[in-house]
């Protein structure tokens, strides 16, 4: 009795929360932003894999950004193909960071948030951190970006520098993300500028990933409007400072 209600959460609650509180504009948002990147992929004449990866993206960061537990689902598979997009480019960071990392991230994110939604809007909880805490997350970007760029150019990466700044710092953001902060959103931003200057160096050499570097620029866009909602609603909530006794 207990598995067959818990059966009916999953597939009921579920997908009631995830379709509810959404906004007329963030929906068309949604289904734009998915309908230009397939669409204009297809024209390009990209692969299925990079469509698929493509797509899923760009679902998730929109997902993450009204903070639905659904975005969890979609980066699980955006994940898995863009490492293998990424391994065939050789970009060796972008494809430890999807596999390695990504993919068990996705069960963690979708377990902490699961556990901290909003009964009211049906979306994860939001907050801000303290000016202490975004000092250190400055600092341990800046070396932990150096140290990898050292390893990463040694490998042979096309762009190691580059490269170790979008990786490191997709490391740090989902952890910020998972812990619901707002800081998240300006570490995404500065990865995705980032990233589509990367991925279109990659398109020019004539790799034909014209869906991944569309997915870039979508997730750069993404990113400004999440920075702004999340920053207006998690606005008060920052973490205190502790004092010394």
């Amino acid at each position: 009795m207990k598995n067959t209600e818990q059966k009916k959460f999953d597939v009921k609650d579920f997908f009631a929360n995830e379709i509810s509180g959404w906004k007329k504009a963030e929906v068309i948002w949604l289904v734009l932003s998915c309908l230009i990147i397939a669409g204009l992929s297809i024209y390009w004449g990209d692969t299925l894999m990079g469509i698929i990866s493509a797509t899923t993206g760009v679902a998730c960061v929109v997902c993450t950004g009204k903070g639905k537990l659904s975005a969890y689902i979609f980066g699980l598979v955006n994940c898995v193909l863009y490492a293998i997009i990424s391994y065939k480019a050789k970009l060796y960071g972008e494809t430890m960071l999807n596999a390695i990392y990504y993919v068990p991230m996705q069960f963690v994110g979708f377990y902490v948030w699961n556990k901290n939604m909003n009964e009211e809007t049906r979306e994860v909880n939001k907050r801000r951190m303290n000016a202490l805490q975004r000092i250190v997350l400055v600092i341990c970007i800046a070396l932990t970006t150096l140290g990898y760029g050292l390893i990463l150019k040694k490998l042979g990466d096309a762009m190691p520098y580059v490269d170790s700044f979008t990786t490191v710092s997709s490391v740090i953001a989902m952890v910020v993300s998972i812990k619901m902060f707002a800081e998240q959103w300006w570490i995404w931003f500065a990865v995705d500028a980032f990233s589509v200057y990367m991925w279109w160096c990659d398109f020019r050499t004539g790799s034909g990933n014209m869906a991944t570097l569309l997915m870039w620029i979508v997730y750069w866009f993404n990113a400004i409007i999440m920075l702004i909602k999340w920053e207006k609603e998690a606005k008060g909530k920052a973490i205190p400072t502790k004092k010394k006794k």
